[in-house]
């Protein structure tokens, strides 16, 4: 998607996203975003994490990141080490404070997990960092 620069900020509909792969693993379509209308301080799309998949462990450097689940289940440990664990199901609002190590989890083997998020980073991934070193702390845990 190309990056909207030097436009007058006005309100703006945006129709259809194209859909991307997230560093962290899931699907993205990111609609409102500093790409897709120059927005400054948010970032507001659909992820979908597939059946029996999870994210790779990583944290948000400096942006906090809310979820609503429309469908599916979303399993999200967090923490230091990932010891912390909290189940969010259709119809529930997930918070993850900025810097929080976390992965997201979708125990499913049959549908996947769809939910709407914002995040105040704007481009969505530039806040990303993934943790290798902490993604064996959940084997067996989902793919």
């Amino acid at each position: 998607m190309e990056r909207v620069v030097d436009v007058a900020p006005t309100c703006r509909v945006i129709r259809s996203v194209d859909e991307y792969q997230g560093k962290q693993g899931p699907s993205y379509a990111g609609g409102i975003s500093a790409e897709s209308v120059g927005s400054q301080a948010i970032w507001l799309g659909m992820v979908t994490i597939p059946p029996g998949s999870r994210t790779r462990a990583h944290l948000h450097d400096g942006h906090e990141t809310a979820f609503y689940v429309l469908s599916g289940e979303c399993d999200l440990w967090y923490g230091e080490d990932l010891q912390e664990h909290v189940v969010a199901r259709a119809g529930d609002y997930l918070y993850i404070p900025a810097d929080i190590s976390h992965v997201a989890v979708n125990r499913s083997q049959t549908e996947p997990l769809v939910a709407v998020g914002g995040r105040t980073d704007p481009s969505e991934q530039e806040s990303v960092r993934l943790q290798p070193e902490l993604d064996d702390k959940l084997l067996g845990t989902a793919i």
